[in-house]
């Protein structure tokens, strides 16, 4: 099952590292491409204290200064507790790899976003001993790409561009000018863009404008998600066929009956309804064997 916005925030990078010099150059930050990028463990609990694991780390290699660690985090609110847990990450990491170390968050919300860019102090008044100011990516500074073209040069980043902007009121024209870039990508390419696009909507109304939009061409996505597509698609058939037999039959039904039959998911149940719909003689009849 798809999960939450949360994981494809961050998830993205971890399954296109090379995506961060894109975002980078977006948000006005002169850091050198990459010219490898490695994943590392997330896991950043010392021997007894508490667990603390930052969402994705990732080592990334450059040409010209060397190396450096991008720790991204997802936000989804607001969170107090990260005044404390980003500052930790930062200095553990610097501390464990003896590299410098790049705090990215990135946000669906405006407000959100705001937030997590101001400066997190430690220290007192007089003198702040640390300062963490992380780089933060969301609708407020990510492009609205709703140019084809446009997203077709550079999917990962119209990947996440979209996913930031899953509250936009232009979401649709984002979704279609996304899935249409992707009619001509092989399907390595394509399905884990389509499933990490449904993951960063989460349950918000443009997840299911995805759905529609995917489902255009089921023969060319055959991921997970179009699988779920598929279903649902064949359980709204067989949902209304049942109804209109029983309606064309003259047999009344309730809308608790009717609620029943339309929130069901299940085709192979629906099928066996859709039997018992032909013969039965009361529409309590559909939902036990005669």
């Amino acid at each position: 099952m798809v999960s939450s916005p949360h994981e494809a925030m961050h998830r993205i990078f971890q399954e296109y590292p090379g995506l961060f010099s894109r975002v980078s150059e977006v948000l006005g930050v002169d850091i050198p491409p990459p010219t490898s990028a490695v994943a590392l463990p997330t896991d950043l609990t010392e021997a007894r204290p508490v667990e603390r694991r930052v969402d994705t780390l990732l080592r990334i290699e450059t040409e010209r200064e060397g190396a450096f660690l991008l720790a991204i985090e997802a936000q989804g609110k607001k969170d107090p507790r990260k005044t404390t847990s980003w500052p930790y990450y930062v200095s553990y990491l610097h501390n464990r790899y003896g590299l410098p170390v790049l705090l990215l968050v990135v946000c669906q919300d405006p407000a959100t976003a705001e937030w997590a860019a101001r400066p997190v102090s430690i220290g007192i008044r007089q003198w702040q001993t640390l300062t963490l100011s992380p780089l933060v990516a969301g609708p407020h500074n990510m492009p609205v790409i709703t140019d084809v073209a446009e997203a077709r040069k550079d999917l990962a980043l119209a990947t996440l561009a979209a996913i930031t902007h899953a509250d936009n009121p232009d979401v649709g024209a984002i979704l279609k000018t996304l899935s249409a870039a992707l009619r001509d990508a092989p399907e390595t390419i394509a399905n884990p863009i389509v499933e990490l696009t449904a993951q960063g909507l989460g349950n918000r109304p443009a997840a299911q404008q995805w759905r529609n939009l995917v489902a255009v061409d089921l023969s060319f996505y055959k991921s997970f998600m179009s699988e779920e597509i598929r279903d649902e698609g064949r359980a709204e058939g067989l949902a209304e066929g049942i109804l209109l037999i029983l309606k064309v039959r003259g047999i009344p039904t309730t809308d608790e009956f009717h609620e029943k039959i339309t929130n069901c998911t299940d085709p192979q149940l629906l099928r066996q309804w859709l039997n018992r719909a032909a013969t039965a003689t009361t529409a309590d009849e559909v939902f036990t064997e005669g």
